[in-house]
């Protein structure tokens, strides 16, 4: 966990899967003159203690939630600013219903409360791409990390980004990267975006295979009075490929 910045209200930085805080040197640095930025590392991922990972704890996005309290009641925050990546926006959303008084504003970057369709829900994977997608990863963690990290990142004529969410993925920890891809994309949270409490805003990429569009306007219209922005940013990282885009709709949700 790193802790910097200057500022009485907390900013908390949580990455996507794959991922770790170095994610946010981009756009984190854009707050800390104001707010007290705290990014950390899941279970798993970047400097984490692999020997603290729990498959039952961490076999559903509840026991990620619990950890993003945990760090929150150790840094006494209330009523902070949480941004949340990709997965991480719908575990700021369980930490947010869970524990209400410490964020009083979610900032939600592609979001996806249910990656398989359902019905009249799209939420851009029939049951059965998920399975081979998650196949692929059991069997071969570096040949998909190779396969799908350029894909997740878009931006083709970018090739240094794909690269890195490449390097990213390999370095995850293969055995909990194979259970924190089941725990994320076969979640289904759709019923808790109703209870959030705090202001929220959702940043929407224009083109995300990952997280489609319709996919972050069914967030917006469940989550009440919420914003939605849709970014000219491509790929499911805006943190990384379009960073001043990405401050810039943070900026005018934080200060309104």
């Amino acid at each position: 966990m790193t802790v910097s910045g200057f500022g009485a209200k907390a900013m908390v930085f949580a990455h996507g899967f794959g991922c770790d805080q170095n994610m946010w040197r981009f756009v984190a640095p854009a707050f800390a003159d104001r707010y007290r930025i705290v990014l950390f590392d899941h279970v798993g991922a970047g400097g984490s203690d692999l020997s603290a990972y729990d498959p039952e704890k961490y076999s559903s996005l509840d026991g990620y939630a619990e950890d993003v309290i945990e760090i929150c009641r150790e840094l006494k925050i209330q009523g902070g600013v949480f941004v949340g990546h990709s997965v991480s926006a719908m575990i700021g959303v369980l930490a947010a219903k869970k524990a209400s008084d410490l964020f009083d504003r979610l900032v939600l970057i592609g979001p996806s409360p249910r990656y398989i369709d359902d019905g009249d829900y799209v939420g851009g994977f029939s049951e059965g791409q998920i399975h081979e997608l998650l196949d692929f990863l059991d069997s071969n963690h570096m040949g998909w990390s190779q396969a799908m990290a350029p894909v997740i990142m878009g931006n083709p004529n970018r090739p240094e980004l794909g690269e890195e969410l490449t390097n990213s993925f390999c370095r995850t920890d293969p055995e909990i990267a194979k259970r924190f891809a089941r725990a994320t994309f076969l979640s289904d949270n759709r019923a808790d975006l109703a209870e959030v409490q705090a202001r929220s805003l959702i940043l929407q990429c224009s083109e995300d295979v990952i997280a489609p569009p319709c996919v972050g306007e069914y967030v917006h219209r469940a989550i009440p009075g919420s914003e939605f922005v849709l970014l000219d940013a491509t790929g499911h990282c805006p943190n990384l490929s379009a960073p001043e885009e990405t401050i810039a709709a943070m900026e005018a949700f934080v200060q309104a």
